[in-house]
């Protein structure tokens, strides 16, 4: 039937029917919380995110309490690794007493039903910025790499980690990470895959924040993040990340890749997460700063639109601050 006895603007003439019909419903549910912890007393700001601050286990525990406040589901850590404890070999990732293993502790100790998820990758531990080992000439050599990604998830699973979530891209670390877990009786720590990690231009704002950027210097990523240009990668990547054990799968950047979102959660069903990155939040909190934007209206849109692409749940550093306008709209 066509116009005049159809017409769709009769469902959108009210809040009521407008409600009625939402297809994408944002909660606080869908909401994962990046924190950057450091070894310095108090907080710190990060000056490429405004409003973001490196916190101290103490702090990180108030700022944990909020999120729990508010209902959101996990917290994920970004530890900054002093300068002095980063080397060529990253062993820093695995110390027993290392700044993430201690921050898991306290938080599990104080939180239990909070998730934590830990960042398994080396570019804060090593020297030359890069989330692997290197060779002679500066490759990331990709076994002896997963080798030590071994090492640090299982530190990570031992101090009381939910999730490790490998963001490194090397070849094969999702299988052996899931071996060796399932050797320590780490049964039911969950793998959260970075499958889709790009090697994007809007990280910049979060290598400032774990202090990895002034290692990093001129040098790139692209030998083991994926071509922005590529998408069917992305599918091989992902399907054999779930054939390797991942429980989960990530795709980052968020905006910027939402048909990958949508093709990811078409092909394979899996739960999905998306990293809303350092970037992406920067060039929001930029306009909003300078009054372009409106800032609850234009970051509970940008969060929908990726849930409505097909995101089981997003990291976001937007996420106490959605989950309280959610909450104060209810």
């Amino acid at each position: 039937m066509s116009y005049p006895y159809t017409r769709p603007r009769r469902m959108r003439r009210d809040e009521f029917s407008r409600r009625l019909m939402r297809e994408t419903v944002l909660t606080a549910d869908d909401l994962i919380y990046p924190v950057f912890v450091h070894e310095l007393d108090g907080r710190a700001p990060v000056g490429s995110m405004p409003g973001i601050e490196r916190l101290s286990i103490d702090e990180l525990l108030r700022v944990a309490e909020r999120a729990s406040e508010l209902r959101v589901p996990a917290l994920a850590l970004f530890p900054v690794t002093a300068p002095d404890a980063k080397s060529l070999t990253a062993e820093a990732a695995w110390q027993d007493d290392g700044l993430c293993q201690r921050a898991v502790r306290a938080l599990k100790q104080r939180f239990p039903e909070l998730g934590v998820i830990t960042d398994v990758a080396l570019d804060p531990y090593t020297s030359h910025g890069q989330d692997g080992l290197v060779d002679d000439s500066g490759y990331v050599l990709n076994d002896e790499t997963v080798e030590a990604l071994v090492k640090q998830a299982l530190s990570h699973a031992a101090a009381g980690a939910d999730v490790v979530a490998p963001s490194d891209m090397m070849d094969g670390r999702i299988g052996r990470i899931r071996e060796a877990l399932e050797q320590r009786g780490h049964i039911h720590t969950r793998i959260l895959a970075y499958s889709a990690k790009y090697a994007s231009s809007f990280y910049g704002p979060f290598r400032d924040a774990v202090g990895s950027a002034g290692a990093l210097g001129k040098g790139n990523k692209y030998t083991y993040q994926m071509d922005p240009a590529n998408s069917d990668e992305a599918m091989r990547e992902i399907a054999l990340d779930l054939d390797e054990g991942a429980d989960m799968i990530m795709v980052k950047p968020g905006l910027p890749y939402l048909d990958i979102v949508r093709r990811a959660k078409d092909e394979f069903g899996a739960p999905t997460f998306v990293y809303q990155v350092s970037g992406e939040y920067a060039m929001l909190r930029a306009a909003i700063g300078n009054g372009w934007l409106d800032e609850r209206g234009c970051v509970l849109e940008s969060l929908t639109s990726i849930k409505r692409a097909g995101a089981d749940g997003v990291l976001t550093y937007f996420a106490l601050d959605a989950a309280q306008w959610m909450r104060e709209a209810r």
